[in-house]
């Protein structure tokens, strides 16, 4: 009878300890930008939400931005403890596929409605919007109209922007002056880096020193204002409507082929389609849905600018240049 017992309790210890490494081991790590893991930001509801559906722990990791966060998996490597990446942009998906590392998911992306109708099988929309100069109304009185018109301006008239290297909405303004201007570009970057308060590495530290007062005009979104109307109930803040049109950023998330799990990411990714995330992303990330939501936008993001036109480089064209590119922007910004 003692034996039996001993057994049982042996048994039963085993099966706990397989169970709990089985839990420990369940746990999704995706890595991503502050802003997004932010306590303001969709983070906290996407791991709430998506924790409630995997039985699973969800585990953010954040850099200082989307160009940030391809840095740190190139340097990682096949090591790199991430599972899912999720905040790169159209704009890198041909460097990012170029490191070998993600590996298509192949989960359904029918929903997935962005412009230009972009698609890929590794790199899975999760939201967008176009890239604006976003000014204070109580500061500034004549809004430049166009990307010309910011370029030739009052030199006095300062705007934060983000560093190309580690931003993706630094790189965006990059790819956007590089659009209108082509060849001609260094010259615009030397007369706009009179216009430049700061380089900051990511967009939080630049639309921090905005909000604070410290500079007039910031390198956002279209989609920022929306912010300002629905949490603060207040138009003061606006975006410049350009007469050439807009760069678009779609942001992206793709598995990485060393994911520890990759059912789990799969379930991830395909969550990631659905609207119980779709429906975080309007009022939290501040961005356009990449799917139908299960609701309605709030009436502030019928107000926002609608750009004419959509500037949109492929990706293989920016991976083959950024780096030049880059180059100009730098020469131009250390002859400031």
């Amino acid at each position: 009878m003692r034996n039996t017992i001993i057994s049982i309790l042996a048994a039963l210890a085993a099966f706990s300890l397989a169970s709990s490494a089985s839990a420990e081991q369940k746990t999704l790590t995706v890595y991503t930008y502050e802003s997004f893991t932010s306590e303001w930001g969709p983070g906290p509801k996407v791991k709430e939400a998506f924790e409630k559906t995997c039985g699973c722990t969800l585990n953010f990791v954040s850099v200082e931005d989307g160009v940030a966060l391809l840095t740190r998996l190139k340097l990682e490597g096949d090591n790199t403890k991430a599972d899912v990446a999720l905040g790169l942009d159209t704009n890198l998906i041909s460097e990012a596929k170029a490191t070998g590392l993600f590996q298509a998911s192949g989960i359904d992306t029918a929903a997935i409605k962005v412009p230009g109708n972009y698609s890929d099988d590794t790199f899975i929309p999760f939201d967008y919007a176009h890239f604006a100069v976003i000014y204070d109304t109580q500061v500034v009185k004549n809004p430049p109209k166009s990307l010309k018109d910011l370029v030739d301006g009052d030199p006095s008239q300062k705007i934060a922007i983000e560093d190309p290297r580690t931003s993706t909405p630094g790189l965006g303004l990059l790819l956007w002056v590089k659009s209108v201007y082509g060849d001609k570009a260094p010259e615009a970057w030397a007369k706009l880096s009179k216009h430049i308060l700061t380089v900051t590495p990511g967009w939080s530290e630049a639309y921090g020193l905005f909000t604070k007062g410290e500079v007039p005009m910031v390198f956002s979104y279209t989609t920022s204002p929306a912010y300002h109307m629905v949490e603060e109930k207040t138009d003061r803040y606006q975006a410049a409507s350009f007469s050439e049109g807009h760069y678009i950023q779609i942001e992206v998330a793709g598995m990485l082929k060393s994911a520890h799990d990759k059912d789990l990411a799969r379930q991830f990714l395909t969550f990631m389609v659905s609207p119980a995330f779709q429906d975080i992303i309007p009022t939290t990330n501040w961005m356009m849905p990449a799917t139908k939501t299960s609701q309605a936008l709030p009436e502030a993001f019928g107000k926002l600018v609608q750009p004419a036109n959509t500037f949109l480089m492929g990706s293989d064209e920016v991976a083959k240049n950024r780096q030049a590119w880059i180059d100009e922007w730098l020469s131009a910004m250390s002859a400031k």
